[in-house]
């Protein structure tokens, strides 16, 4: 399994590119598609220092919309400045936006013709405020937020800022759906071990991802999907009222996944290893909204995922990697991973096969 140290080491320090077109790019009022620096990973910049100012609005549109899909905005000022630059992470695309206040929101029809995206963001400077699901909070320098791009939503910049956010398909995070609602425009504060990490890893995967070579992108996104997946499920944690059943079912989720190799891993040597019954297993996970069952099956479909972004992945074969992991069918093994992720570990494995649909928007 890719390790998230091993991801840090990939991660060298490095100054920020911060960088927008010049020369003949300039006469290009359009932002530029995602483009490839033979062996490094695709990526797109482009900013408005030489946009005539009666068109920057027109500008922004399209930037925004290829950045976090379809949009509506308004900017403070007209002549508003600034540059977005994107790489592309297999089926994550970072980007580093920068410029003036601006309000950007997404509305019910707009949302009709979503892709289904996750926004994950990390406020470097200035401050942000994110509205969505009747919750309204307010960001400073190094907090993050969770936004959903297929429920109506509000963010609004109040001064200069710079933000860095991560745009991925919302399934891919495999957080069932009523739990994501709970941590969507909730303040994300680096006061856990766990937020500072994130935080940490972020700048250090955006400030060095003009030089990361190409292969390394389904690992790096990989263990970038991890790392969110444990942050948003101790924000679910930390929305939930304070319990000792809380506490005791987090033990037990962490006892499965230490044990997920276990091919004799059920709800029945879960409950003997943990000295509680069977009956008080479930209920534990019954007041989750989820199974025991269901989180074996998620934690051996990770390891799954994990195993197939891997660099070697291609040298492997599906049915070897999800044998690997308890599973003794391969066309079961691809429906689950296709229910949980939103994709078939085919795409996942190899990014150039993914549908048109989410093709579009990685490079519009």
């Amino acid at each position: 399994m890719f390790e998230v140290k091993e991801a840090m080491r990939i991660l060298t320090p490095a100054r920020t590119v911060n960088k927008i077109q010049t020369g003949r790019e300039a006469a290009n009022t359009s932002p530029s598609p995602l483009t490839q620096v033979p062996g490094l990973l695709l990526s797109s910049i482009c900013g408005t220092e030489f946009i005539p100012v009666e068109k920057r609005g027109a500008w922004w549109r399209q930037a925004l919309d290829q950045t976090l899909g379809a949009v509506d905005f308004s900017l403070t000022d007209k002549r508003n400045s600034g540059a977005i630059r994107t790489f592309q992470l297999s089926h994550l695309k970072l980007a580093t936006m920068e410029g003036g206040p601006m309000r950007i929101w997404r509305t019910q029809r707009a949302v009709m013709e979503s892709n289904g995206l996750l926004v994950v963001m990390l406020v470097i400077a200035g401050s942000a405020t994110v509205e969505q699901d009747n919750r309204l909070i307010v960001l400073k320098p190094g907090e993050m937020v969770f936004y959903d791009m297929s429920r109506p939503m509000l963010l609004e910049f109040h001064k200069n800022f710079r933000a860095n956010s991560i745009v991925f398909p919302r399934r891919l995070l495999g957080l069932p759906e009523e739990n994501l609602q709970r941590i969507t425009a909730m303040p994300i504060r680096p006061d856990t071990a766990m937020a500072s990490l994130v935080a940490s890893f972020l700048m250090r995967l955006f400030d060095t991802a003009a030089r990361c070579p190409s292969p390394t992108g389904a690992p790096l996104a990989s263990s970038t999907l991890d790392l969110l997946s444990l942050l948003a499920e101790e924000q679910v944690f930390l929305s939930s009222p304070s319990s000792v059943n809380l506490d005791r079912l987090l033990e037990i989720k962490r006892f499965i996944e230490l044990n997920i190799a276990e091919s004799g891993l059920t709800a029945q040597s879960v409950a003997h290893a943990n000295s509680i019954s069977v009956r008080y297993l479930h209920k534990l996970f019954q007041s989750d909204g989820s199974t025991v069952g269901g989180w074996i099956q998620r934690c051996r479909l990770q390891k799954c995922r994990s195993e197939l972004a891997r660099l070697d992945a291609m040298k492997r074969s599906i049915a070897g990697v999800a044998h690997q992991w308890g599973f003794t069918s391969a066309s079961h093994f691809s429906r689950s991973f296709r229910s949980l992720y939103g994709i078939s570990p085919a795409e996942w494995r190899a990014p150039g096969e993914i549908s048109q649909g989410v093709r579009s928007w990685m490079n519009p």
